[in-house]
């Protein structure tokens, strides 16, 4: 296989069309296709490739492996009016995330709120994607996951949390939604990867080698930083924390720390991973259904505010939506280790390649 050209830019349609088809060869279900491929392109037309095409691969080895059920047994069991939970069946993490946000949804809208807890999942990629699925039913959503141990606690010597994601949506009237999406690490793992794939150097005090100092070259990393680096880390592990708490602690699964690592090499064991996922009805709390005026109140105040040396403030998400209506027009971009993946998975899985735009 001849090495890849430099870069090269997909349509999001052409970008599906390869995923689907590619996931139907390994042997997911129609539903796990669609969910998977959802989560994936929404990501990376927003520009956080790091959970967006970067991982399909990855998650291909893993359904290949069995550590993944391509057409899994899910159960939802609603345990209360405004609460439920999710037995994923060992799925694909992007099918258990927008199943149980839409139960949650369909309980706020009924209730006014709605939550449940998954168990029994895999790795769901980006969060924002599952909270982002109630803003656009007009609700706010959080949702948050655990992951296997890649992050060390404040002053710790070892990993201990995952990445531990939070990611929170809102409406808002006539306008894309508010938008945040995190991890509770400086860094998100996959981002270490990804600098590492085409050899740039991480920023400084996001992660640490095997002795715990920090370190900038990504083949040296053994372990990330809480969020806030070396001095100010309590303030990431507590809210990994308290992710791990409605997470793993909620749905009565294996905490991050006991996980099998999402690399491998084990990819038959399926992982147990776990998430929470939480729709709120805004009407639903003060007497005449303020929030859509106060939500625009408060983004106007927002980023009508002076920027630092000319810099433009924004909310949370601008930068999102910008980069969505900049690559819904110019097409994705896939780096060269992307490229030389994608070209494999065609080969191997008899898939017509990806096609770059013109």
């Amino acid at each position: 296989m001849s090495d890849a050209p430099q870069a090269f830019h997909v349509s999001r349609y052409e970008l599906e069309r390869f995923m689907l088809a590619v996931l139907a060869r390994a042997g997911a279900d129609a539903s796990s296709a669609e969910a998977l491929t959802r989560a994936l392109v929404t990501a990376s037309r927003m520009g956080t490739d790091s959970h967006g095409l970067r991982l399909l691969p990855h998650y291909i080895r893993a359904l290949q492996g069995g550590r993944i059920a391509g057409a899994p047994a899910m159960h939802f069991e609603r345990r209360l009016p405004a609460t439920g939970y999710l037995d994923a069946g060992d799925g694909f993490g992007h099918l258990a995330g927008y199943t149980a946000m839409e139960h949650a949804a369909d309980m706020a809208d009924e209730v006014g709120m709605g939550a449940v807890a998954v168990g029994r999942s895999s790795h769901f990629g980006a969060a924002g994607c599952y909270a982002l699925a109630a803003a656009e039913r007009g609700l706010i959503g959080l949702a948050v996951c655990n992951s296997d141990p890649f992050v060390l606690l404040h002053q710790g010597s070892r990993p201990f949390h995952g990445t531990n994601p939070i990611a929170f949506a809102a409406p808002v009237e006539g306008e894309n939604p508010f938008l945040l999406d995190m991890a509770t690490s400086s860094i998100p793992w996959n981002r270490v990867q990804q600098y590492g794939a085409i050899g740039r150097e991480l920023p400084d005090q996001v992660a640490a080698d095997s002795t715990g100092e920090v370190t900038r070259i990504p083949k040296e990393v053994a372990a990330l930083l809480p969020l806030g680096g070396s001095d100010f880390g309590f303030k990431g592990a507590g809210l990994g924390s308290m992710v791990e708490v409605l997470s793993s602690t909620l749905s009565g699964m294996l905490n991050g720390f006991r996980l099998l690592p999402m690399g491998g090499p084990d990819m038959k064991t399926p992982r147990g991973a776990s998430h929470f996922c939480l729709a709120l009805r805004p009407d639903a709390f003060a007497p005449g259904d303020p929030f859509p005026e106060c939500m625009r109140r408060y983004l106007e105040d927002l980023r009508a505010q002076p920027g630092r040396d000319g810099a433009q403030v924004m909310a949370p998400g601008d930068r999102e939506w910008d980069c969505r209506a900049r690559r819904d027009a110019e097409g994705i971009p896939l780096d060269s280790a992307n490229q030389r993946a994608y070209a494999e998975l065609a080969e191997t899985l008899n898939v017509p390649a990806l096609q770059p735009l013109a």
